[in-house]
């Protein structure tokens, strides 16, 4: 019960943390671009880059993992009684939630990548470090966004399952976020069944 408190707050954090628009705020500040009227109209650090060009896709890319970093962190360090690990889960995944359903955006956000990606680089090092590798690689070779992102989706996640094994949280947190992801993508993969979705390299 002694964790009860600061848990529940750490997980509020944790979803507010989450809900800054990065994505929507810098290419409006610096540019005066509102992405939601541009490309996909998706808040995320693509089409970013697509209102600011590529440093404002990288700035935003690494401010949607930092603010699933930081909470997760903070939660780590101050949480250390038994029921740690589940409000540390849970305060990591109010930040993923609150990147796709800011409340400031009336509950529209981004797709999660950058930010579920934050939430394993804390949670599973390695298997972030694979999912990047793999949309890193993914990316380079077809020039889709959408594809290198739902492939390095499927391996961060695989691999934390892998790495923690069906007895952990995190494992499942890898599942229902990466299950978040697809479902986010469910129209690029649409696209992509269609042979529809533009690559980078026709624009």
């Amino acid at each position: 019960m002694s964790e009860m408190l600061p848990g529940l707050l750490l997980t509020v954090a944790g979803y507010l943390s989450g809900s800054v628009p990065y994505g929507l705020v810098l290419p409006l500040v610096l540019k005066g671009v509102d992405v939601r009227t541009i490309g996909s109209g998706n808040i995320g650090a693509t089409n970013a880059a697509r209102a600011g060009g590529r440093a404002m896709g990288v700035a935003v890319f690494v401010l949607d993992v930092v603010k699933a970093v930081a909470p997760v962190m903070v939660a780590q360090a101050l949480l250390t009684g038994p029921s740690a690990r589940l409000w540390i889960m849970a305060t990591a995944i109010a930040a993923f939630a609150g990147h796709v359903f800011p409340v400031w955006l009336r509950f529209r956000g981004g797709k999660g990548v950058a930010t579920g990606f934050g939430i394993f680089v804390v949670l599973a090092p390695w298997a972030a470090l694979a999912g990047l590798a793999t949309w890193v690689g993914v990316y380079l070779t077809v020039r889709i966004s959408s594809v290198g992102s739902l492939a390095g989706t499927a391996v961060c996640a695989g691999g934390a399952f892998a790495i923690h094994g069906p007895g952990s949280p995190i494992s499942w947190a890898g599942v229902a976020v990466a299950a978040m992801i697809f479902w986010r993508h469910r129209e690029n993969i649409g696209r992509l069944l269609r042979g529809e979705e533009q690559s980078s390299r026709k624009r």
